[in-house]
């Protein structure tokens, strides 16, 4: 019954993995989408100091360009980001469900053997 207890003891260790990978994904979420605000803010800053807010006009700042594609590809990350936070979650339910039924297996060996 040592294998059960072991087997117990993995799928609560895997369950506790995926919940740190799911908050480390949200994580950096929410700091990517920290950081695009803060760029958006320094855009529209840079634009108001030079009186051009068309990204195509010859004198657009070049720090808002560069801002401008620093946010975009924060935006970018943050989508693939939370691609991988759904597979994560997908995967923590699994796991969940793995570990409910290893628990309820050795439960059931350990109330058998109480009453042996």
């Amino acid at each position: 019954m040592k294998s059960r207890e072991s087997l117990v003891r993995l799928k609560e260790f895997q369950v506790n993995e995926k919940r740190r990978q799911l908050q480390q994904l949200q994580l950096m979420m929410s700091e990517f989408e920290r950081m695009s605000k803060e760029l958006e803010n320094q855009i529209v800053l840079e634009e108001k100091k030079s009186g051009i807010s068309d990204p195509n006009h010859f004198a657009y700042p070049t720090f808002a360009k560069a801002a401008r594609q620093r946010a975009d590809n924060l935006q970018v990350s943050i989508r693939e980001l939370k691609t991988q936070q759904e597979a994560a979650e997908t995967v923590l339910e699994e796991v969940q469900a793995e570990y409910s039924r290893a628990a309820a297996l050795e439960e059931r060996d350990t109330s058998a053997r109480i009453r042996a």
